[in-house]
């Protein structure tokens, strides 16, 4: 087999290793997970600039090695009451369409390997639910069952890929000024 061969199919592994791998997190003592593919980084809970005209769930913006990431607070998004930040909270960044955002999460748990086998469907409490749904499914390990996360609906993309042009831009416009 060439390099280039082994090169390929190791990725080819790569990407099959991954599929089934997700970040588990805490928020409100409930357990979620979100594929691993979308994870970019984590990082320590750090001052938002905030944003005028955006939903009340985008606490703000940070500033990430030069990259501003909107930064999304998810127990506003799930309807949760606030809870003080502490030194277990942090910020997962993820990425969809090549657009991250941050979700501040009570805490990180593991990356855990759940099969498909392992996976049930989203409850089905409204007909029409499966494509407004964040929830992609159930993930289930040992006594273990948290609610995995359809990122790309979770985020809402479109609103995000919003709110970071319009900083962009504003961004630029300070740096002109």
């Amino acid at each position: 087999m060439s390099e280039k061969e082994t090169e390929l199919t190791q990725e080819m592994a790569d990407e099959e290793s991954i599929e089934n791998m997700f970040l588990t997190f805490k928020v409100a003592e409930e357990d979620y997970a979100v594929g691993i593919e979308y994870v970019t980084e984590i990082v320590g809970i750090q001052e938002f600039k905030k944003v005028p005209d955006v939903p009340e769930f985008i606490k703000g913006v940070i500033n990430l090695r030069g990259k501003v990431i909107p930064i999304m607070d998810v127990r506003i998004r799930f309807k949760l009451p606030p809870q003080d930040y502490t030194e277990r909270t942090c910020i997962i960044v993820l990425e969809v369409d090549e657009v991250p955002t941050g979700i501040v999460v009570d805490q990180v748990s593991d990356v855990l390997e759940i099969m498909p086998e392992n996976m049930s469907p989203p409850p089905a409490w409204n007909k029409n639910s499966d494509e407004s749904s964040v929830i992609s499914g159930l993930g289930k390990l040992d006594d273990l069952v948290c609610t995995v996360l359809d990122v790309g609906k979770f985020l809402f993309a479109e609103e995000i890929a919003i709110l970071e042009q319009d900083t962009q831009n504003g961004q630029a416009l300070d740096q002109a000024a």
